[in-house]
């Protein structure tokens, strides 16, 4: 049996595939911020799997991210070549937006006053201009563990390129104190651009002590109930690693939870042959959006954790998600203007939404579905949590409804509304914005509370379609069980392409390729199991950012750049519409892609906690049509109860054990062959 878990704001999922027999479990847990481990621990208990006999754990949290935007991570000090001491906290001179009055720079992770000057000096070919002053690092540790520093980050110039100085400085910090959390940029990532660098180093070491410390928590866990198998931790890029990996490079898991959604939102559409498909997952603290193109979701080299504005650059492959503080747990007020505002500040997992009884008393999405007739009162989370729907409606009407002059539904709508209207900006962010019109998408729509919206959204955006696959509020944790093992690598080369010599553009892949290798068999992967990706990192001269083009091994070989040059030309056309025969290209980066193909399990039907099956019967919800509120009478169906080629047509709610859908007024759902909801949006 393999099993996956994904931690989330509000509630930790589980989802088991026994692939003998095709049976897949799945439970439900509220997330205990104080020990994660413990909603895992529940799962586990609620779905009565015998943990002993699975074959694999995989795993993705938000605890890295978490650690960073909070600011709760390792007091940590920093090493850098003298001289560029400031780097990391002068930045960027951009502003990302150049009107905002109020903006600020991204406060640095590390004081001033443990960033320490050490005399070395290697040049941008890589050779050394200034030997490691050792006696200098040897004061540099001293002076770091009496400032208290828990983690030491090191990111010396063009290391990149040569990083002998920074292996001779590790080596001095593990010997003069070896509890401190050493993180070196050369193994983090070995790519110029100095600021983004040193953030991503410093993000790894500040974060690095926390997940450490709980993922020996998670193995203790396993261990306990005699788990003997593997454990893989999601990463940011889509693939899973080992738990020693994620130890040394945590940075790497920022994004574990969100990216496993995407990456089953992708084998759906490619399984449905969907060519352009928007992803939306809607959890409990927050909304997210994603694009994937002929099965393959969009990637970024890097992002902000805790956003552009004022956020930690991270330099890392990601998949490219857009992310908005519109969950079910975000809480609305009217603000000091009399504005409705929705988030991002969220309930969380306790106290949660007031309709949950956990002692919530701030109004909040969730609330205003509940007060609307969306959820179902009695058979949440399959009967396990009856909601109070009264205490939901009052709170509305007396923090929303007054000061608005609205009555309890007129509230609860214009909540959801200005929550739709947030959620639909991200899901313009990775369609519009990336060249796409929505009306060529289909919109797939998982988590918890993302049917819940689904075709509201669509129909704001004019998206003719809406996909909720299996699952849907366990889609990220399923997501898990279809990665690949992955590891990124990245060597900086900088050099015109008609002046790079073929053979050593090869030599760096070609080590490149072996170091991939080498991880892949570290963590287990037998050497002919292991498949590479190449791509180039290129541009046109006088650009500033680049687009990666794929290569291929037989072209580097044989010195066949003339037809890389082409497929750049190509790709930028596609991107940017226009393309520069003329122009000469460089080559920035070397990228290989060192992945391990896991078995692909097709999901059947599962193995539901007990609730009511038998749906039937009708609701009377709140809609919005126009400035009017409409209440329709809503057929009631629990999708248990479904098969094949069962058509529902709205206005009705399909009901399952972890996730609502609501369909209005046209919409029409079609239940397919593997179990997926396909609605038509009307008009």
């Amino acid at each position: 049996m393999l099993i996956a878990t994904d931690i989330g704001g509000t509630f930790t999922d589980l989802v088991a595939f026994d692939p003998t027999t095709g049976r897949v479990a799945h439970a439900k847990s509220h997330t205990d911020p104080a020990d994660y481990t413990a909603g895992i621990a529940r799962c586990l208990d609620k779905s009565g799997l015998d943990v002993a006999s699975a074959r694999e754990f995989l795993h993705g949290s938000t605890i890295a991210i978490n650690t960073a935007i909070e600011r709760k991570g390792a007091r940590t000090a920093l090493l850098v070549t003298r001289g560029t001491r400031d780097v990391y906290r002068i930045g960027r001179s951009n502003r990302p937006e150049s009107y905002n009055l109020f903006f600020e720079r991204p406060e640095p992770l590390v004081a001033r006053r443990l960033t320490f000057e050490i005399d070395e000096r290697m040049s941008a070919r890589g050779d050394e201009l200034l030997p490691l002053d050792r006696e200098a690092a040897a004061q540099a540790v001293e002076q770091a563990r009496a400032g208290g520093a828990e983690a030491i980050a090191i990111c010396f110039l063009h290391s990149f390129v040569d990083p002998a100085h920074e292996g001779e400085a590790a080596a001095i910090v593990r010997e003069a104190a070896p509890a401190l959390f050493v993180s070196l940029s050369h193994e983090i990532l070995r790519e110029y651009r100095e600021y983004e660098r040193m953030s991503t180093t410093v993000i790894n070491a500040y974060v690095g002590p926390k997940v450490s410390a709980y993922l020996e928590g998670l193995e203790r866990m396993l261990a306990e109930r005699s788990y003997r198998g593997r454990v893989y931790i999601m990463q940011s890029n889509g693939g899973v690693m080992a738990p020693e990996t994620a130890r040394q490079q945590p940075a790497r898991t920022m994004e574990s939870g969100p990216v496993g959604g995407a990456i089953a939102a992708a084998r759906l559409a490619d399984r449905l042959g969907l060519a352009h498909a928007v992803v939306f997952d809607m959890g409990g603290t927050t909304a997210k959006a994603a694009l994937v193109r002929d099965g393959t979701p969009d990637m970024s080299d890097g992002y902000f954790v805790g956003g552009p504005m004022s956020g930690q650059p991270v330099m890392l492959p990601v998949v490219d998600v857009v992310e908005v503080g519109a969950g079910g747990g975000s809480i609305a007020v009217v603000d000091e203007v009399g504005a409705l505002r929705v988030g991002p500040e969220s309930a969380g997992g306790r106290p949660g939404p007031i309709c949950y009884g956990w002692g919530g008393t701030r109004p909040t999405v969730t609330d205003a579905n509940a007060v609307l007739g969306r959820l179902s009162p009695t058979n949440f989370l399959g009967g396990e949590m009856p909601l109070d729907v009264d205490r939901a409606g009052a709170a509305l009407e007396a923090e929303i409804g007054r000061p608005l002059g609205l009555d309890r539904a007129g509230a609860a709508l214009a909540v959801v509304d200005v929550a739709v209207s947030k959620m639909a900006l991200a899901v313009r962010a990775v369609s519009v914005q990336r060249g796409l019109d929505p009306r060529d998408c289909a919109l797939i729509a998982f988590g918890g509370a993302g049917p819940l919206h689904a075709c509201a959204i669509a129909r704001t955006l004019h998206i003719p379609t809406v996909v909720v696959p299996t699952f849907p509020g366990h889609f990220s944790a399923l997501g898990m069980l279809l990665a690949d093992i992955r590891h990124d690598f990245v060597r900086t080369v900088y050099r015109r392409l008609d002046e790079m010599d073929p053979a050593e553009l090869l030599g760096v892949v070609d080590q490149l390729r072996a170091d991939a290798t080498a991880r892949l068999e570290l963590e287990g992967i037998d050497r002919g199991a292991v498949e590479h990706e190449l791509s180039l990192d290129l541009r046109y001269v006088g650009q500033e950012f680049t687009l990666r083009t794929p290569v291929d091994l037989e072209e580097l070989r044989t010195g066949a750049l003339d037809a890389v040059r082409s497929r750049f030309d190509d790709l930028h056309h596609t991107r940017y519409g226009h393309q520069a025969l003329t122009e000469h290209v460089e080559v920035i980066n070397a990228r290989v892609i060192g992945v391990a193909r896991r078995h692909q399990p097709r999901v059947g039907n599962a193995d539901n906690p007990a609730g009511d099956r038998s749906g039937g019967g009708h609701r009377e919800v709140a809609f919005s049509e126009g400035e009017r509120t409409v209440v329709r009478r809503c057929t009631v169906v629990s999708r248990e109860a479904l098969h094949d080629g069962d058509e529902v047509v709205g206005p009705a709610i399909v009901e399952e054990y972890a996730s609502t859908l609501v369909l209005d007024d046209g919409d029409k759902a079609c239940v397919g062959a593997d179990g997926d909801i396909v609605v038509t949006i009307g008009g």
